[in-house]
């Protein structure tokens, strides 16, 4: 299971759509998420009524703030139109220079639904494999668990079997739709399995 992770200032508008659209065109195994550094209040009214127009309700979704986690979780990124604003998310990252729909007539906001969806579809087309192949949020995980793996288990193992076991109990939550307790469960099979007279991700790996 990979995931996409939409970004904008205030994901009340470009991210919400594009998290819609991606939905719809994209295969089940790769799931969209969408943040915003400044979240509103509501999805804009304007863009609720555009986004009906095409067969999507967004009426009950609601702004979300980007977290680390999120940043962590995801396998492929898009900022939109937020320049400097945007933050640092730490994968593959692309930018799509799209207006902010938000106060904009409505023949105005359905231009940049149309435009958005046209840049999901060409994503989906075009870049499936590499999200698909992309390890970086995989690694980052993995970074994030080494060294509190290695303070306890160093005396008992070397660095490279910790690793080695980390590494492969990780990559059995590769296929899990939700990943906020991946690290959480993964260091706790991994500290068990290290434990054992004989860990078994080793002995697979």
């Amino acid at each position: 299971m990979k995931h996409v992770l939409f970004v904008c200032n205030h994901n009340a508008g470009r991210s919400q759509m594009a998290q819609a659209f991606f939905e719809r065109h994209a295969p089940h195994d790769v799931r969209a998420q969408s943040a915003g550094s400044s979240p509103a209040r509501q999805v804009w009214p304007e863009v609720v009524e555009a986004m009906r127009e095409v067969g999507i309700d967004l009426s009950e979704r609601k702004p979300t703030k980007l977290l680390r986690e999120m940043q962590l979780q995801a396998d492929w990124a898009v900022t939109m139109g937020c320049d400097d604003a945007c933050p640092y998310v730490p994968t593959t990252v692309e930018a799509w220079s799209i207006p902010d729909p938000a106060g904009r007539p409505l023949d105005e906001v359905r231009a940049i639904r149309d435009g958005i969806e046209a840049h999901v579809r060409e994503l989906v087309e075009t870049k499936l494999d590499a999200i698909r192949s992309d390890r970086t949020a995989h690694q980052l995980r993995l970074a994030q668990m080494l060294p509190e793996l290695a303070a306890e288990l160093e005396p008992l193992h070397s660095a490279e079997d910790i690793r080695a076991c980390a590494d492969a109990i990780l990559t059995r939550f590769d296929e899990t739709p939700v990943r906020s307790y991946i690290n959480t469960l993964a260091l706790r099979q991994t500290r068990e399995c290290l434990r054992k007279e004989t860990c078994d991700a080793l002995t697979v790996a």
